[in-house]
């Protein structure tokens, strides 16, 4: 009986034989995935090979090695295209094909996109994007200009007329983002805020979530090539993007409506109907809070319409806006010397 005893009890214990067993084999499971996962960086000289050819230049904006295109009339009225998060300046190619003769068409990638990549500010949000516009603006000498923004881009673009109006003749707003998402945050973004999932996830490949983005993007099935998947999935693997984007997505506080009811610059709307992205409900409130703003609604555009029906964007842009610059700022008159200052005479006179 004795025996028999022992026997039990030491069933019990066999089950767990092959534990350490399973353990290794579900670990080196868990390595393998995330080894086929992980995607590091691309070489900044490829990328700059296959994305940086002519037209694109690169120039010093502050300290940061910009990457722009500026293209089109160069006495024309400028126009500077801003494209949305994750977006790069390949996203106005069809706008710059079809108002090149019309148009000073300037595109870049914003600091954390595209070949632009890092800057030393280390900030991406709203406001950071605005003063940027600012010195790029200085670095090209555009004294007025028009300005026209994509999605998050679009808030850029309403964020620095807002805060520069005399700097803005006309402002052009496509899908743009400006009030907060109903129900909050995404589950993405809830995603990339959390500790440790976020820091690791960016380093995933991004085919599949940007495969899987494009087609929310685009209303036609069609938009979503390989090409275009291809550059969108290693633009963000351009070094210093990812870390810039989850930068972004754990600091960027709530966009602010209230300087909207204050614009008091000649403003177009334009907003692709079947947008799955921004509510169209938002092309129309920005209509009503925007005094005098002009809104096209294209049916059947999702949240790039410029893309999907560049034709007709187009046409509705150069409709609105005018060819010729704006008239220069006024120049600041000299201010006067100061009046505790002695200013000697350049003669002295001699006695007499």
């Amino acid at each position: 009986m004795a025996t028999r005893r022992r026997r039990a009890d030491e069933r019990p214990l066999s089950r767990w034989r092959h534990l350490p067993l399973a353990l290794l084999f579900a670990l080196g499971a868990l390595s393998g995935v995330a080894l086929w996962a992980y995607a590091p960086d691309l070489p900044r000289d490829y990328l700059i090979g296959r994305y940086g050819q002519p037209p694109s230049t690169f120039i010093d904006v502050g300290g940061t090695r910009v990457h722009v295109r500026d293209e089109g009339r160069a006495d024309a009225m400028p126009l500077l295209l801003v494209h949305g998060s994750l977006g790069s300046l390949q996203v106005w190619e069809g706008w710059i094909a079809e108002l090149k003769d019309r148009y000073r068409l300037i595109s870049i990638d914003l600091p954390g996109h595209g070949l632009t990549g890092a800057w030393p500010r280390g900030e991406y949000t709203i406001e950071a994007y605005t003063d940027f516009i600012e010195v790029l603006a200085d670095t090209l000498q555009l004294d007025r200009f028009a300005i026209a923004g994509h999605s998050m881009g679009g808030a850029v673009a309403w964020g620095f007329a807002a805060t520069r109006p005399e700097r803005v003749s006309h402002l052009i707003l496509v899908d743009a983002s400006a009030y907060p998402p109903e129900g909050g945050a995404s589950l993405r973004t809830r995603l990339a805020r959390a500790p440790l999932i976020g820091d690791v996830g960016i380093y995933f490949k991004p085919e599949t979530m940007v495969r899987r983005a494009l087609a929310e993007i685009y209303a036609d099935p069609a938009m979503v090539t390989p090409e275009r998947v291809r550059r969108f999935g290693e633009l963000q693997r351009f070094p210093g993007n990812r870390p810039a984007t989850l930068w972004r997505t754990r600091n960027q506080d709530p966009l602010d409506p209230t300087p909207l009811k204050r614009l008091d610059v000649p403003t177009l709307i334009i907003w692709g109907a079947q947008d799955r992205w921004v509510p169209i409900a938002d092309a129309f409130r920005l209509q009503e809070e925007i005094k005098g703003a002009k809104l096209a609604i294209f049916e059947n555009a999702g949240h790039d319409p410029m893309e999907e029906d560049p034709k007709g964007t187009a046409a509705a842009v150069a409709a609105f806006l005018p060819t010729a610059a704006p008239p220069p700022l006024p120049q600041a008159p000299p201010a006067p010397p100061n009046s505790d200052q002695v200013v000697a005479p350049s003669v002295i006179p001699e006695k007499d």
